[in-house]
C-alpha cells in the first residue's frame, strides 16, 4: 500500500490493539511521543515526517518506510514465524522475527531452499522475559 503525508498519519492514529514506534525526520526519538508499549498508537502531524514506522500486535506487522514522495506500508501474518529477542529501544527489548520463504537456488542446483526475506518489528518484550 502506498500513502501520501497526511494519509499515513491517519493510517497510524488509527491503528487499534498495535504496539510499536515512530521514527520522525526532522527530530531524535522521543521516548515519551514515539514509542507506544500501550496499545492504539496516536502522533502529531508534525513539521518533519514520518521517517518509518514499525508497529505489531499478537498476530501481525506493520512496516511503514518513506520512499521519495510517498510512504509503502508493508502488512503481514506474524503466525508460524521465527522470533529473536534484541536489545532496542531506550533499554526496552524488543522482538524482531525472521520471515523465511522457501525458494529454488541456482547456486544449489535448483534445489528448494528457505531464504531471508525480512525482518520485521513483532513488539516489546513483556517482564524480565530473556
Amino acid at each position: 500500500m502506498r500513502l501520501n503525508r497526511d494519509e499515513v498519519i491517519d493510517y497510524i492514529n488509527n491503528l487499534k490493539g498495535f504496539r510499536g514506534y515512530v521514527q520522525f525526520s526532522h527530530r531524535p526519538l522521543d521516548l515519551v511521543k514515539d514509542i507506544f508499549t500501550d496499545n492504539d498508537p496516536k502522533v502529531d502531524n508534525e513539521n518533519g515526517f514520518v521517517y518509518e514506522a514499525h508497529f505489531a500486535n499478537e498476530n501481525e506487522y506493520i512496516t511503514i518506510k518513506q520512499s521519495n514522495n510517498g510512504w509503502t506500508v508493508d502488512r503481514g501474518s506474524l503466525k508460524n514465524i521465527e522470533i529473536k529477542k534484541f536489545h532496542g529501544i531506550a533499554g526496552k527489548k524488543v522482538k524482531m522475527e525472521q520471515i523465511w520463504q522457501e525458494d529454488s537456488d541456482e547456486l544449489c542446483e535448483d534445489m528448494i531452499v528457505k531464504k531471508l526475506k525480512k525482518v520485521v518489528f513483532a513488539g516489546f518484550v513483556e517482564g524480565d522475559e530473556k
